[in-house]
């Protein structure tokens, strides 16, 4: 659980980048990589993870940019890319102008039941990983590059002149 907005920021800006890595080295064909047949693809996952930000930090009570809940998946890999990286640049200026750090101990109501802001933005992140985990499986399986979120990739080990770890 968060208890300082500069905490939260911090990191945030550390794992956006990470996805939003990960979203520049989709290619339109890819998203429509599932994992298995009639599962959730590629796609909808990138999509989710830019979606959720407006949705998830709104119902904490902030409000940042981005597409609603229910807006539909843009057909082009660049078009989610762009939509995920304006979304999560507004998160921590709004952040920074709406909340303070004894905010973070507000209860809010959020899916069913109470949780401090602080802990809506500690499942915030950890929901942006899980996520960000499912993809690079799929990513994997469509064949693309991967850039190592928190340490390097298997590609990145070779670039390196490293033998790839096992």
């Amino acid at each position: 659980m968060f208890r300082r907005i500069e905490d939260f920021t911090a990191q945030w800006d550390n794992e956006r980048k990470g996805t939003l890595e990960l979203l520049r080295t989709l290619t339109d064909e890819s998203l429509s990589q599932e994992i298995t047949p009639g599962g959730r693809t590629l796609g909808f996952l990138a999509w989710h993870l830019t979606a959720t930000i407006p949705e998830m930090l709104g119902k904490a009570g902030l409000k940042p940019e981005g597409p609603g809940e229910h807006d539909p998946m843009p057909s082009s890999a660049t078009a989610i890319a762009a939509e995920y990286e304006r979304a999560s640049s507004s998160v921590n200026p709004d952040i920074r102008d709406r909340w303070s750090d004894d905010s973070l101990a507000e209860e809010v109501e959020m899916y069913g039941q109470k949780w401090t802001r602080g802990l809506a933005l500690e499942i915030f992140l950890r929901h942006e990983a899980h996520h960000r985990g499912q993809m690079t499986v799929l990513m994997r399986q469509a064949g693309l590059p991967l850039h190592g979120v928190y340490g390097p990739s298997r590609e990145e080990w070779i670039a390196m002149g490293m033998e790839p770890m096992q």
